[in-house]
């Protein structure tokens, strides 16, 4: 296979997204070079490509060759690893670099292939997952039966999230955007799951839990998280991971003029007005992350041993050719997708 990667030499639209040759390297001392089979696709790589993801601009700039997980075969590994070899398969993260034939990346963030999975289910599984992961287990910290509110439940991220709520035995209640996403959130874990295209979303959510939520997790932005912060339990904690609704959902470019009337009414959340109504603002971005071989391994562990049991699934996945990547990110910006995309070499 010749070696080629996705590269962006600037910010901008669809048409900055072009799939050159690679130059492959060894890996180094501790490293792992895999052969892609598949990739996952996430909206931060959208981000990134529309030049408005502060971590890429911090630890890479332009060009750029955006990715966060993938999945393939071994193809050389570097001094010191020994409990891998050529031909295994594995799956694994990477920040940034990952749509590619080739990756390398330090043998810590690579993983042994479940038994039970395809190279494109691996490959949609870890970033979705490790975020869900953090975000309730390591910030939110649910007791079982605490009333979760999920937006975007059947969205990567979402779909993990009803999974692990499930797991943590909460009741959780699942936001989705159109109505033939309402099955696959309730197939995933929701015991209620809000049609927001049919109802009006905090009036359901009222009903669902009328003394509000201990935990509400929004990758939304200033579309909902004023109104996610005033349906907080006493005590709650709102968990943020995203600000979607600030960017597009067709023709690939941010509007300025929106972006900063949305920076505008995004909430300001004052410390004395936390602690009167006894609340706790939460936020990460899982970038930032990799380098916490702990939280990763952990979190890793934790998540394949609920794998082999069965507790967890992969996302349901759609696949596109890495020549397709530009048709991907369009249909991951639309919010009509269920679950994962994922290019395949």
């Amino acid at each position: 296979m010749r070696a080629r990667k996705v590269v962006i030499p600037k910010a901008g639209g669809y048409e900055q997204l072009r799939v050159e040759d690679l130059n492959q390297v060894s890996p180094g001392v501790g490293e792992v070079r895999v052969a892609t089979q598949a990739i996952g696709v996430n909206y931060a790589d959208c981000v990134i490509r529309m030049g408005l993801y502060a971590s890429a601009k911090e630890y890479v700039g332009w060009p750029i060759t955006p990715g966060f997980e993938f999945a393939g075969t071994v193809d050389a590994v570097g001094e010191g690893v020994t409990d891998l070899a050529p031909g295994d398969r594995v799956f694994g993260v990477t920040r940034f670099g990952g749509y590619a034939t080739h990756v390398v990346v330090p043998r810590h963030q690579v993983f042994a292939l479940p038994s039970k999975w395809t190279m494109e289910q691996a490959a949609g599984f870890p970033a979705v997952f490790l975020t869900a992961y953090y975000a309730l287990f390591e910030l939110a910290h649910p007791r079982p039966g605490t009333n979760v509110l999920v937006h975007s439940a059947a969205g990567g991220v979402g779909s993990a999230l009803l999974q692990l709520g499930r797991i943590a035995g909460c009741r959780m209640v699942g936001v989705v955007g159109s109505t033939h996403k309402v099955e696959a959130a309730r197939a995933l874990g929701a015991d209620v799951v809000i049609d927001k295209s049919r109802e009006d979303l905090w009036k359901a959510a009222e009903a669902a839990s009328p003394k509000g939520y201990e935990v509400v997790l929004d990758a939304n932005g200033p579309s909902t998280l004023k109104d996610s912060y005033r349906h907080l339990a006493s005590p709650g904690k709102l968990v943020i991971y995203g600000f979607h609704s600030m960017l597009p959902r067709t023709g690939g470019r941010p509007n300025y003029a929106k972006l900063a009337w949305d920076w505008l009414r995004t909430p300001r959340f004052d410390p004395l007005t936390l602690t009167n109504d006894n609340t706790s603002v939460l936020a990460f971005n899982l970038s930032y992350l990799f380098e916490q071989r702990f939280v990763l391994e952990d979190s890793m562990a934790r998540l394949l041993a609920w794998v082999e049991e069965g507790k967890v699934v992969s996302p349901k996945v759609t696949t596109f050719k890495l020549d397709d990547v530009a048709q991907a990110h369009q249909a991951l910006e639309s919010g009509t997708t269920v679950g994962k995309l994922v290019l395949v070499p």
